[in-house]
């Protein structure tokens, strides 16, 4: 792969989960990476982690519902390392809530984060990533929703798959910059979030995947590294699914 100890990427939730993942393998290749996250303190945790591992990094305290806060972040990372090349616009959160006691806030809540977050993180990295000579976009969307369901997701579902069908026409719009936008959809994998949904779910679900093992933050990271890279320069407005093979069984029986 191309050197890209030269290259500038800035990651939104990446203070946790699958955001650090990103970051850190992000900045084990080379890149220097901001670290945007709502709580600075945990980005700066963050970062400590990344340096120890002789990566460079900086923490930026940014809200994707707040533009302006979004804006503020880009021209940090600007000024600190000089431009940008490669934004991941990861951060999400997944609260529960069924469909039938959901209420308007539950549902604004998911979406305003998720969805609009991402429009909002977008936007506001456009004019830099104009000026690189490899601007790339990741977004990192999910199965649930764009292919599966589960159970008290109705909202993150809906703001999963809101994420692919913008991905394909910021594809189309970004191309005469030379800008790709590609999503990465993970399956279940190893977070902060999901170990806090209990040992049975975890078994359960490792169970339903082919490979037998959850994912790992760091398959996350390595796939989001690919689209961001050189060589994915003719790669545009395209999903990778990295779920260890979960979408393929029709049932149980299948995986065996």
């Amino acid at each position: 792969m191309t050197d890209t100890t030269q290259r500038i990427a800035m990651v939104t939730g990446a203070s946790k989960g699958i955001g650090l993942g990103i970051a850190r393998v992000l900045a084990a290749k080379g890149y220097k990476v901001a670290v945007v996250a709502r709580h600075i303190q945990a980005a700066e945790q963050a970062v400590a982690a990344i340096v120890a591992e002789g990566g460079e990094a900086m923490a930026i305290n940014a809200d994707v519902t707040d533009r302006a806060s979004l804006k503020a972040a880009v021209e940090r990372v600007k000024a600190a390392y000089g431009g940008l090349d490669v934004l991941c616009a990861n951060a999400g959160i997944f609260p529960s809530a069924d469909l039938e006691t959901m209420t308007e806030a539950d549902w604004d809540l998911v979406l305003n984060t998720n969805l609009k977050g991402m429009f909002n993180t977008v936007q506001a990295a456009i004019p830099a990533l104009k000026e690189s000579a490899a601007g790339r976009i990741v977004v990192t969307s999910s199965i649930t929703g764009p292919v599966t369901g589960f159970p008290g997701w109705s909202h993150y579902g809906a703001s999963k798959a809101g994420q692919l069908g913008f991905v394909r026409t910021a594809a189309i719009e970004m191309a005469k910059y030379g800008v790709t936008v590609n999503a990465v959809m993970p399956g279940n994998i190893i977070t902060e979030g999901l170990e806090g949904m209990g040992d049975g779910y975890l078994s359960q679900m490792a169970a339903s995947i082919p490979l037998k093992r959850l994912g790992r933050v760091e398959d996350i990271g390595e796939a989001a590294a690919f689209f961001a890279s050189i060589e994915a320069a003719y790669i545009t407005g395209q999903t990778l699914v990295v779920d260890g093979g979960q979408i393929l069984p029709e049932s149980l029986e299948a995986v065996g």
